[in-house]
């Protein structure tokens, strides 16, 4: 008897915790797709692709190079966002890496612990493109009043997951919403 009672109330504050998380979450704000995204590709044997491209024929030592490797079933994701000023993704994470493209606008990129700005986009020092590892938790944000952002992603997940993981703001105190 006492332990169908300790083992109710653990799955009673297991649920609390999960529906204390989401609820505290931040969700998405002023973020918006085409009707043609997402995207989402099932590779299910995995990937592995390599590559070698001479780049200059005259000398064969400059050699472009790539190799993509995901061990286990594998959905990637293609997306377009269109962010609008002030919009944000809230805080999340990703089980697996991104590449984005800032095709317009600047996004600014908040990432913990510290959660200092770093801007993405046609006229920033960063470039308009950059890599999101997966598994840190971040926010991305337009902090321009007047400007769209329109991003591309293309997201490397484990079959069946999602590609965010949403999460409460780790610092209210130092983060931004």
């Amino acid at each position: 008897m006492k332990r169908n009672w300790f083992v109710t109330l653990a799955l009673g504050l297991v649920g609390l915790a999960v529906y204390g998380g989401i609820a505290l979450a931040t969700p998405p704000s002023g973020v918006t797709n085409p009707p043609w995204s997402p995207v989402i590709g099932n590779f299910s044997d995995g990937i592995d692709a390599t590559a070698k491209t001479d780049t200059n024929p005259g000398n064969a030592t400059d050699f472009w190079q790539i190799r993509i490797s995901a061990k286990g079933a594998t959905d990637v994701h293609v997306l377009e966002n269109i962010i609008a000023p002030g919009g944000t993704f809230g805080w999340h994470s990703h089980p697996g890496p991104s590449l984005v493209i800032v095709k317009t606008g600047t996004l600014s990129v908040y990432h913990t612990p510290d959660c200092k700005p770093k801007d993405y986009g046609p006229l920033t020092p960063n470039g308009t493109t950059f890599v999101d590892q997966g598994h840190d938790l971040h926010m991305v944000r337009n902090n321009s009043t007047t400007d769209t952002a329109d991003v591309y992603v293309i997201s490397f997940v484990p079959a069946g997951y999602g590609r965010r993981i949403d999460a409460p703001n780790p610092n209210p105190n130092i983060c931004p919403n």
